[in-house]
Order: structure tokens, then sequence, then C-alpha cells
């Protein structure tokens, strides 16, 4: 998977509908990669206690169905809402008492008959906050990695709430500053050690290192400059009007406009900018060339990885899930979607891609 620190990306979304591939199915084999896309799950009793099941995955790179058969699933998120993903782990909130568990059972890799969970407190508002409404979620290291493991959940509106499991069982409820990111999505950058949220727009960011949870902690607020704009979008000013709205997660920013009632959602186009160090200064410079790298983008946190270390996936390219299924190739500028236009687009919005 390639680094934090090796790429940052700012990516801007249009709106259209393309061409769909064909799916097929398969069962899972050692000799099989990833990423994968989250797509169903689907539990049944078993008379000695437990619960066992068949998990649904969708694999870009060959473009079929995978089932995971025989899958131990925990009781604890049987009846759970989903919440996000980062880092191949899925996360899920408890209806009744709102605690927040955090499991790899839907990583193909992961062990078929003792999946890990991990629980955390339940989630509470700030006063005028609510939690019920969930942006993504977003953690510093996989959970094996780091006994510092930091984990950050964005609820719709202003709250922040960040949990040391390691540490201390207590969330840590933060109110973001000035209404500027009510709906951006949470990322961890690795290379910086901080969690960011875009402002609408995109044009600022706000972040927050490890240390969140000292008295008086006060994030720091960060203004993006952008340079080489294609010519299409020469003005900030006209781009700011094409994409109101903003999201950004661990490899990217995703910002996009929304379709009239009477139009669905759909993907059309994406801009890429890198993060460039000049002698001026930092600045954001749109580019059309990623190399042996693709990027995966959802309403979990999203990645990228070298093309060259999972065969059959595109290079130079971004493979997206929120208004349609599907990848997006930044050489030709064109977008081919994985779904079959009858199917409805809603019904994917809580998948998440997973490394």
């Amino acid at each position: 998977m390639l680094r934090e620190d090796d790429l940052l990306l700012f990516v801007i979304v249009l709106l259209t509908w393309k061409m769909h591939k064909r799916r097929s199915v398969r069962s899972f084999s050692s000799s099989m990669t990833g990423p994968y896309l989250s797509l169903c799950v689907g539990a049944k009793p078993l008379p000695e206690g437990g619960n066992i099941g068949e998990v649904v995955l969708f694999d870009p790179a060959k473009t079929e169905l995978l089932v995971l058969t025989e899958k131990a699933i925990p009781d604890e998120i049987v009846l759970a809402k989903g919440l996000g993903a980062s880092k191949g782990w899925a996360f899920f909130c408890d209806p009744q008492d709102r605690c927040v568990h955090i499991t790899d059972f839907m990583n193909p890799w992961a062990c078929k008959s003792n999946p890990k969970l991990f629980t955390l407190p339940p989630l509470t508002s700030l006063p005028s906050c609510q939690t019920n409404a969930v942006c993504n979620a977003a953690m510093s290291a996989c959970p094996d990695d780091d006994k510092d493991w930091v984990v950050a959940i964005k609820s719709l509106g202003d709250q922040l709430s960040f949990c040391r499991p390691r540490r201390d069982l207590r969330w840590t409820k933060i109110t973001t500053p000035l209404d500027y990111f009510p709906t951006s999505n949470l990322m961890h950058s690795k290379r910086d050690g901080r969690f960011y949220l875009p402002g609408p727009g995109g044009h600022h960011l706000l972040s927050y290192d490890l240390n969140f949870d000292k008295q008086g902690y006060q994030p720091e607020f960060h203004e993006l400059q952008f340079r080489n704009f294609p010519k299409s979008f020469e003005s900030e000013l006209e781009l700011s009007e094409l994409f109101p709205c903003s999201a950004r997660t661990n490899t990217s920013y995703a910002n996009s406009r929304l379709a009239s009632k009477e139009i669905s959602y759909e993907t059309q186009q994406f801009m890429v900018f890198k993060e460039e160090e000049t002698t001026e200064g930092r600045f954001m410079c749109y580019t059309d060339d990623i190399g042996d790298t693709c990027i995966f983008i959802s309403k979990g946190e999203d990645f990228c990885v070298q093309v060259s270390c999972f065969p059959g996936l595109e290079p130079n390219s971004i493979y997206f899930l929120g208004f349609g299924l599907g990848v997006y190739d930044l050489t030709s500028k064109t977008a081919s979607s994985f779904l079959d236009p009858s199917v409805t687009l809603n019904q994917l919005m809580v998948s998440y891609w997973l490394i």
C-alpha cells in the first residue's frame, strides 16, 4: 500500500452516468488479493450459540463478487449500524446502548472462526450536538500495530469524538469551530501524525494532532493554495461555485456537486491535485498523472495502493463509491460503472472499500 507521506492528493468529483461492466461470483481462495468493497452480510444463529453466515464483497480487479462462506459473525454487530471503515476494519454502532464496535470479520484475511472485535464506550453528544448520524470514522493505525492507537469519529454537525482504547476508554468530545465542517470526512495522515477535516469548497483544513486530550488544546487551521488549474477551471471562484460541498479522507479530498431532484446522483469526472513544496511555500498542483497508483474513495477512510502490488487494478485511476460505483481513468478522463443501470445507487451508499 502506498504510504500517505508519499502522496497527498486532492480529488474533485463531477456527476454523470457511464457504462456498466459484467459481474460474476466466486468463492474465496488464498491466492486472491484486495482491495475489496463490502456489499452485504447474512447471519443466522447457531444452536450452540453464536452466529454464522456469509460476507459478500466486490473485487474491482476482476469485476467479480466474492462470497466468504461459513464466517463467524460477532453477536454485537448482527443488529448494529455501520459507521464506516478504516485500514481494513469496519465500524459499527449498537442501536440500543450506542457502544462502538470495531471488527475485522469482513476482511477476507481475518480469522474465519474467531474474528477480532474491540468494543468502545457509547457515543454521547455535546450540548447542541448529536451523534445519531456519523459522517465517517478513522484510525491512527491498525489496532494490532500501535500501543497509542487512536480512534476518531466525525458526527454530522460540529462534533468530533476521539478515544485511545489502549490507554483510556473514554471519548474526548470536541466541537469544530464556526460550523465550517458539518459534513466533512475525517482522515488521518501518518506523515503528519494528524487527523484532518476539510472546509466547504476544499479551501481550508482543520487538523488535530494526538495531543487532543490536553487541557486547552486547540486545532490548527490551514489555508490551501492551488496552482495549475486546467483551463476549464481557471478561477477559484468558478471552482467553488461548482463544488460547494467537500469531504477529505486519508489520502484524498472528495468534493461533489448535487444534481437536481429530477436527476440521479452520478459521477462524471475527477480532478486531482498533488501537494508540492516550493521556495514560495506549499501548493496543491493539478495533475492527471499519478503513475502506478490508484485511489479508493468511499464514505470510509480512503486510501491509495500501488497497482503493481495488486494485479488487475488500473493504474492512474480512481475507484469510487458514492454517486455510483466505478472506476475513473485519469488519462482518458472517462468513468466506467460496475453497476447495471437498473441497480439503485442508494443501496450501496453504506458500503466501504476495505484494504
